[in-house]
C-alpha cells in the first residue's frame, strides 16, 4: 500500500508571526528555511519536509524507509515539491505537481515570499525549480516529472505559475517532464480530486520498482547468492497422496538445469487447481508433490540458456507454461493463465 502524508503549509500556533495576506505568513511558508525576522525562528518548512517529517514517519510508522518516498503538491506546494526534489533527487523516488509555481523568482508570489523569508529574490533562486533545472549539465535521475495544469486557471493567465519556463529549461537539459494542460479546469481542489488518481499511480509504479530493488539488494539476494550453484535445503508442506493431510518436511532443491529457474518463495497459497489435485481429481496430478504454484517469488538463480528472467526479478509461477506462440490455445486465451 501507499501512505499519503499531507503536512501543513506553514507553522501555526501562538507566537508564530503572521501578516494579513493569504500569500505570506501562516498558511504560506513557501517551503524555505527563513533567515529573516520575524520569520527565522519558526518558518523552517524546508527542513521540516526534508528532514524532520521523514525521520518522524520512519521512526514512528516505518513509512519511507530505504528512501521509499515520493513528493507532490499543489500551487505553492507544487513549487515546494519540484524545488525540494530537484535540490536533492537522491532523497525522492519520484515527483509530481498540480498547478505549481514553476518559476517563483519570476512571478509576484515568489518575489514577495523570497524577499520576506530570505531577504532577496537572488536568494530564492536556490528554491526555484526552473533555475535549478537551468543550472544542470544533465538530466536528473527522475525518468519523468508529471505536472497537471488547468487551462482556465486564473493564476496561469495571471503569470504566477509559468509552466512554460520550466518545460523550456527541462528541454534544454534533457529532463523528462510531462505537462498535461487540462481543458475546463481552474486552480481549485476539484481539479486535484479529478486527477489525483493518476498521480498516485504515477508514484506507485516508481515506488514499487524501487521497493523491488531494495528487496533484491538488501533482503533476499544476499541470503541466496551464497547458495547459487549449490543444493538448498528448505521446509515445504508436501502432499503425499490424494485427500491426505499435508506434512511439513525438509526438502532439497537442486541448482537449476538448462532452461530452468530456481526461485525463492516469499508468499503463496492454495488455489482451486491445487485443491483439485489434492482431492485426487486431476488426471495429471502426481504424488508426492508440493502445492501452491501461485506464489510471489524472487529469482535466485537461472540455468543455462535462460534469458527471460534474471536473479532478483520478481515473478509469479504459472500452472501452464507461457510459450507465447500464436498457435497455442492457452497463451492466446483471453483468460488469465493463473
Amino acid at each position: 500500500g501507499i501512505a499519503i502524508v499531507m503536512p501543513d503549509t506553514s507553522p501555526r500556533g501562538d507566537g508564530v508571526p503572521n501578516v494579513d495576506s493569504y500569500d505570506l505568513g501562516v498558511g504560506a511558508g513557501f517551503y524555505v528555511d527563513a533567515d529573516r525576522e520575524p520569520y527565522s525562528t519558526h518558518y523552517k518548512m524546508y527542513t521540516y519536509v526534508t528532514e524532520e517529517l521523514p525521520a518522524l514517519l520512519e521512526s514512528e510508522f516505518s513509512v519511507g524507509k530505504d528512501g521509499l518516498r515520493s513528493i507532490s503538491g499543489h500551487s505553492m506546494g507544487g513549487h515546494g515539491a519540484l524545488a525540494i526534489s530537484l535540490k536533492d533527487p537522491s532523497g525522492w523516488v519520484s515527483v509530481s505537481a498540480f498547478s505549481p509555481i514553476c518559476n517563483p523568482t519570476a512571478c509576484p508570489w515568489g518575489e514577495k515570499a523570497f524577499k520576506a523569508y530570505l531577504g532577496s529574490l537572488e536568494a530564492g533562486k536556490a528554491h526555484d525549480a526552473t533555475e535549478l533545472l537551468s543550472g544542470l549539465d544533465e538530466p536528473t535521475k527522475f525518468d519523468d516529472i508529471l505536472i497537471d495544469q488547468g487551462k482556465d486557471d486564473e493564476f496561469l493567465t495571471g503569470l504566477q505559475l509559468l509552466p512554460e519556463n520550466l518545460t523550456e529549461a527541462a528541454k534544454k537539459v534533457g529532463q523528462g517532464v510531462t505537462l498535461r494542460m487540462q481543458d475546463g479546469f481552474d486552480h481549485s481542489y476539484y481539479f486535484i480530486a479529478t486527477f489525483v488518481g493518476d498521480h498516485v499511480a504515477f508514484h506507485g509504479k516508481r515506488l514499487r520498482r524501487k521497493h523491488a530493488e531494495v528487496l533484491a539488494r538488501e533482503s533476499i539476494l544476499p541470503e541466496c547468492c551464497i547458495k547459487v550453484g549449490k543444493p538448498i535445503q528448505c521446509n515445504a508442506m508436501v502432499a503425499r497422496g490424494a485427500k491426505q493431510p499435508l506434512t511439513l518436511e525438509t526438502i532439497t532443491v537442486m541448482p537449476p538445469n538448462a532452461g530452468e529457474v530456481r526461485v525463492k518463495v516469499i508468499a503463496n497459497a492454495l488455489c482451486h487447481t491445487d485443491i483439485y489435485t489434492l482431492d485426487g481429481h486431476d488426471p495429471e496430478g502426481l504424488f508426492p508433490c508440493i502445492l501452491g504454484h501461485e506464489a510471489g517469488c524472487v529469482v535466485e538463480s537461472v540455468g543455462h540458456g535462460v534469458t527471460s528472467v534474471k536473479p532478483g526479478d520478481h515473478v509469479i509461477p504459472c500452472y501452464t507454461p507461457q510459450c507465447s506462440k500464436t498457435s497455442c490455445i492457452f497463451c492466446q486465451s483471453p483468460k488469465t493463465n493463473l
